[in-house]
Order: C-alpha cells, then structure tokens, then sequence
C-alpha cells in the first residue's frame, strides 16, 4: 500500500476549530485578504505562504515518486518528448512528463478507474501536469478545451484527500473546485464521483438556479471535493452552511472565462478564507493580462505548462469553414446546412443572444426540425432536460448561447455552428472546441457578416494558423479592417453575461 493510500490518522488534531464560520467581517487568517494583499509576485519573490499560519497544522502534498523509466530519460529525450508533444514548461526543478499512467505513481485504486474508463496514454497536459501537481507545487496550466485538463488536477486531488486526517464534524472540504458555469461543475462533479469512488471520497455540485436543500445537506454531512461557481458557494458559506478551513487544494477552472463573466470579486472573496500555505492549481484555456495578473495574486513560485501555444488558436482536428453573409441570409443558409449535413449526429447551433436562440429554435421546429435550445433563463431542470435529450440523440439539434461554450461535454458533438459570431475570437475558438475533442474530427461552420468585419483579420489568422482555407471574401474584409481595439477582440465588457452561476 501506498504511503497515502491510507486515511488514518487522529482527525481532531488536524488543526484547531475555531467557532467563526470561517467568513464574515474577518478571514479565518488574520483581517480579511491579508495574506493575498501582502504577496509580491508568482515569480519567486517572498513567500506569502510564510505568512499566518500560526496554529494551522501542517500538511502533506508532495506525494511523487520519480519513476526508474522517468528517471532513465536523458535531457535530450525530454527536451524531443515535449517537442513532440507540443509542450512548453517554465519554473523551478520542473520534474520530467511521465509516459505512461504508471509512471505517475498512482496508488492501484486510481489506476484501476483509469483503466475502466478506457484511456490508452496520457494526454500531452496529463504527462507534463500530473507530476507537477503531485509534487504538491502550485500551477498555472494552459491547454485548449478537450485536451483532458479536467483529470489533470482530479486525480491527484484524489491523491491528496487521502493523504489528509478523515472528516470530522463540521469540516469543510479539503477541495474545492471553482467553475464558471453550472454546465462544467457538474460535468466536473461526474468525473470527481466516477474516479473518487473507489475510495469513498465523497463530492459535491454547489452552482445557483436551483434550491438549496439538497445541496446544503450534502454540505452538513461533510464531502471531501466541493466543485462550484463562486456566487452560490459565498451564498453557502455567509449561511454557516460550509467553511474553508480544510481547503488545502484550490483548482480555479477556467480561469479565464472566470473573469470574463465578472467574477474577479467573488474569487478574491473566497481565496482570502482559504489558509495561504494551500496548493493552488490554475487552469485556463487564453493567457491574457487579467489571467496572468490575477494568477499573481494567489499563487507562489509556479511551474507553468503550456500545451501547443499560449497564443489564441484553434484545434486542427476541427474543420472549419467561414462563410460572409448578410444577416437576412442566416435562416436560410442554417436550414440548406442542415440538409446537407444532417444524419443524426449531434449539431450545436450558437447565438448570441437567448431571445435569438428562442426564435430559431421556434422556427426550426415550426419548419419540422428535431431542435431544443439551452440558455441562462431557462431553468435548471429544463437545461437539464434539453441537455439529455441531446446527449441521448432524442434532439440532434441543440441552439445555445455562450452559456454552452465551455464545459459542455457532448461526446460526438459533429457541427458547430455559429449562427451569430461571438463577441471575442476567444470565445469562438472556445465554441468551436464543442467539436473535435477527444482525438475525434469536427467541423465547424459559421456564419460572418460585415458587423463582425472588425474581427477578420485576428480570424483570418487563427484560420491560417491551423491550416483552414481563407475564403477571398474573409481575406478582403481583413485586409480593409482594422483588429478590434482592446476589450472587443479580447475580453468583452465584464458585466455584459452576469447570472449563469
């Protein structure tokens, strides 16, 4: 057995309970954020997890072991593996990617939910990732939609539960995972259960739109791994319903869509309740500005992955093909699609607005389409409704807003199509990324007419880059328009999407 296969261990000696909910006026470390404001940099300067930690019990993290294969390979093999696999690191004492999931030192209960769920090798993210997590080190990771990032810290969350003395009453969780959407923390909260049963590591779902009951029972019996979106987990914890106390593994996913939808606040709020000395874990898909400063804020001397590049692109697996149209054509050109690539396969249609996306899909079904839309009015019932029907391939035709773009895992999603462009080319490239995941192909069709020629030239490139044909239309318009000035081809306004967690 493994050094942390096993959960023992006096529980209530893990550090001291104090009688504060652990939110409020004050932080359970000092005054509110004070270790945060005092931390100077994420590139190695003073250490903000030397400060506060007077009466908190220390912790395991380190949890990796380097395998005699790992061991064996030689700078030049490490230096060609990631060259192959499109992988660029930065820190400290970077340890070398792993091969194989056995070269991870994962204890057997882990590998054997590996193995039932059928995967072969690592993915380029997992072979680099997984040995910079389980050494316990904080890490910023940057790999596009579909590239397994969502294992990536999972697994050796697992590994760091059992590590840690068992629940006592009244504990909070040891993880928590923040998401953007309801849509990815529940998608997150599935593969949590799938790979945490085995060791009866229990988890939970805490996003808005639905009653607090069953979510603040699962909360009062105790879970290990919480997964949420920040608004509802503030709501929990200002109600004495959770604390953060026993937090000592933070993943923010999505990090970057995170701040796009104006959660920056909540964020903050909820890591100055968290003990500064936690292992922090930072993923996102873009590296603009407000990504990096705000990784500066909460994490110490990280390593840095980055799969492909940290540029704006998109997967070459998806075919994609941009067609310049007047708005008036859009209806009919959706529906001569549909007769051209109809055959059961799934069809994700976005809009950009939710009063657009109830009109098409109105008059699709008036026209004798099968089509269901998704979007943040509906309820939580209905989106989960309409998202099984779609995933059972009942409603091969699915309309949404961007509340569908990220963390919406659809296997064998065929088409994308973007009815409405996005209103940033992250937020394309994020939307075409439905498709094409896993190592499957795609295609992505979108609709661009002259109000999006701003846009042209930035798409033109992200085209170009993964080897897309340019139609001369796209290229004229980009070479007689100039890129979006800052906060239209990047992030949009903050509060222009608010209410989906």
């Amino acid at each position: 057995m493994s050094r942390y296969d096993s959960r023992t261990g006096d529980s209530t000696s893990y550090r001291d309970r104090r009688s504060d909910s652990g939110f409020g006026g004050t932080s359970a470390y000092g005054s509110s954020g004070s270790h945060s404001s005092s931390k100077k940099d994420n590139d190695g300067n003073e250490s903000p997890r030397k400060l506060d930690l007077d009466g908190l019990t220390p912790f395991e993290k380190n949890f990796y072991v380097e395998s005699p294969a790992v061991a064996a390979m030689t700078d030049t093999e490490v230096e060609e593996y990631r060259k192959l696999r499109e992988i660029t690191v930065e820190g400290k004492d970077i340890p070398k990617p792993v091969k194989s999931f056995r070269d991870v030192g994962f204890p057997d209960y882990v590998l054997e939910e590996i193995k039932k769920a059928g995967f072969t090798e690592p993915t380029p993210i997992q072979s680099q990732g997984w040995p910079m997590a389980m050494k316990g080190r904080d890490l910023i990771g940057i790999a596009e939609t579909g590239s397994g990032k969502t294992i990536s810290y999972l697994l050796p969350a697992i590994v760091h539960v059992n590590a840690q003395p068992i629940l006592a009453p009244g504990d909070g969780p040891i993880v928590l995972v923040l998401a953007p959407t309801r849509e990815l923390a529940v998608q997150i909260q599935q593969e949590a259960s799938k790979f945490g049963s085995s060791s009866k590591i229990k988890s939970t779902c805490i996003y808005g739109g639905v009653p607090k009951g069953p979510q603040v029972r699962d909360l009062q019996k105790g879970v290990e791994i919480v997964i949420a979106t920040p608004g509802r987990l503030i709501d929990m914890m200002e109600s004495n319903n959770t604390n953060l106390r026993r937090v000592t593994y933070l993943v923010l996913d999505e990090a970057d869509r995170m701040l796009d939808m104006g959660f920056d606040p909540q964020i903050r709020k909820i890591v100055s309740h968290i003990r500064p000395d936690r292992q922090t874990l930072y993923w996102s898909a873009t590296w603009p500005k407000e990504v990096e400063q705000l990784s500066k804020k909460f994490l110490y001397n990280p390593y840095k992955v980055i799969i492909g590049s940290s540029d704006l692109k998109a997967n070459r697996a998806i075919r994609q093909i941009v067609d310049v149209i007047s708005e008036s054509q859009k209806y009919n050109k959706l529906v001569k699609l549909l007769e051209d690539i109809m055959d059961g396969s799934r069809i994700l249609v976005f809009l950009d607005t939710k009063k657009g996306c109830d009109q098409i899909t109105r008059q699709l079904r008036m026209d004798g389409w099968p089509a269901l839309s998704i979007h943040g009015d509906k309820s939580q019932a209905e989106r989960d409704w309409v998202l099984s029907e779609f995933r059972s391939g009942k409603s091969p035709i699915m309309t949404a807003t961007d509340v569908a773009a990220r963390g919406l895992d659809v296997k064998d999603v065929k088409y994308v199509i973007n009815y409405d462009f996005p209103g940033s080319l992250e937020d394309y490239v994020h939307r075409i990324g439905r498709t094409g995941r896993a190592g499957a192909k795609g295609t992505a069709y979108t609709f661009f007419t002259v109000a999006n020629a701003r846009f042209a030239k930035e798409l033109t490139n992200i085209l170009e880059e993964a080897g897309q044909k340019v139609s001369p239309e796209l290229a004229s318009m980009g070479r007689s328009t100039a890129p979006p000035p800052p906060g239209l081809g990047g992030f949009r306004d903050r509060g222009s999407r608010r209410g989906w967690s």
